[in-house]
């Protein structure tokens, strides 16, 4: 397992190796709204700009911004973490993400970049067609960087690709749904993280080898099955202090995590309209779910399916997209019966203050869980018998 952690410790290092195997362009991307199969179609490697926490001493003076996480995210381009990266494209989303592409792009005019318009309201009735011309307009812009036609055959070949990996990672969170799991929330968060990093073929290629040794493990003994939900995160230090507590997040509701690969394209004539079906059929974000408000359902959904006990909502400080839909949330879940907590962090995770009440929080539903009758074990150097 420690494979896909150091993938994502070392991502900066697997794509200059990856750069200099193939002699292909990496393209950063911030919003996942990114089409990333058409930029894969072209020989480009897409790569997720992570948040990555370090001391922030140059970032402030360009950018304006609440948002920790966008702030590390300039702050590393600007100590050159990031100068392998031949482009940089973003999508319609969260105006704070905008920002960092923007200030990015200007102060490194030497890149590549491109912004694609993603409609807000997904599901009206030109939605697709404007989509798809955002999409169009991309493709042309990349073969003329690349120097190399996007043919619908790069296009078909990509598409495969994508939908392999997607339906491998969807094994791996149906392993999450038995009651004793095989895998931990931080061990699946760590794939999918190292799963935006990675070449898709390459990482298909690891999956396809790692999920019948996953099948194989020994279950693990019961533990409070958590959902989590929030802002995107690019770490696992909150699933792992869940798990020194004797709980496990057992499914999650985030644009880095499960949205990120939850459904497929479906093939068609026109391959730019598939894509464009597929992104804007995603499971939403709050900023893409102002009509028709189909995330709390997906979120039941999710919480029937993988039989939780509570959930936790973490949400970045100043992320105003949800904060403004949390109302929702907090309404589906109080209507559900399903406990919740509530906490807001920012890059860094305040262990001892996050722990204390995150323990406090498994306290109080314990009591009610019929499956942990009699159960007894040593978790983090703390004794909790039931």
């Amino acid at each position: 397992m420690n494979r896909f952690k150091n993938m994502v410790n070392e991502r900066h290092e697997y794509a200059k190796a990856w750069q200099k195997r193939t002699g292909g362009k990496v393209m950063g991307w911030f919003e996942p709204y990114f089409p990333e199969e058409i930029a894969y179609a072209a020989g480009v490697l897409p790569v997720r700009i992570l948040s990555r926490h370090e001391p922030n001493d140059t970032a402030d003076k360009w950018i304006y911004a609440s948002c920790y996480a966008v702030r590390d995210m300039v702050n590393q381009f600007l100590k050159g973490r990031y100068g392998y990266i031949d482009g940089l494209a973003s999508v319609e989303g969260c105006q704070w993400m905008y920002d960092a592409f923007e200030v990015t792009a200007n102060n490194f005019p030497h890149l590549f970049n491109h912004f694609i318009f993603v409609p807000d309201y997904t599901d009206a009735p030109t939605s697709v067609d404007v989509a798809r011309s955002e999409l169009d307009v991309f493709k042309s812009r990349l073969e003329e960087w690349t120097g190399q036609e996007i043919t619908n055959e790069a296009l078909d070949h990509a598409i495969d690709v994508y939908n392999t990996n997607r339906r491998l990672l969807r094994r791996i969170y149906e392993l999450r749904r038995a009651k004793n799991t095989v895998i931990l929330g931080s061990e699946a968060m760590n794939i999918v993280l190292a799963d935006q990093l990675m070449d898709k073929a390459e990482m298909n290629k690891i999956l396809e080898a790692f999920i019948p040794e996953l099948e194989d493990r020994p279950p693990r003994e019961d533990m409070i099955r958590l959902m989590l939900l929030g802002s995107e995160t690019f770490d696992t230090e909150l699933e792992e202090l869940a798990e020194s507590l004797g709980a496990n997040i057992v499914i999650d509701e985030l644009d880095s995590g499960s949205s990120y690969f939850w459904n497929e394209t479906y093939t068609q004539k026109d391959r730019l309209t598939a894509l464009s079906l597929r992104y804007l059929g995603r499971p939403h974000n709050p900023i893409k779910d102002n009509n028709w408000r189909r995330r709390p359902q997906h979120i039941f959904e999710l919480s029937e399916d993988y039989h939780v006990d509570g959930a936790i909502i973490a949400k970045q400080i100043y992320c105003h997209l949800h904060g403004t839909d949390n109302y929702v949330v907090w309404k589906l879940l109080r209507e559900r019966n399903i406990p919740f907590h509530f906490f807001e962090r920012d890059m860094t995770l305040p262990a001892e203050d996050t722990e204390v009440r995150l323990e406090a929080f498994l306290n109080m539903i314990r009591p009610g869980l019929t499956h942990l009758a009699g159960w007894h074990k040593v978790f983090g150097g703390r004794e909790a018998l039931i």
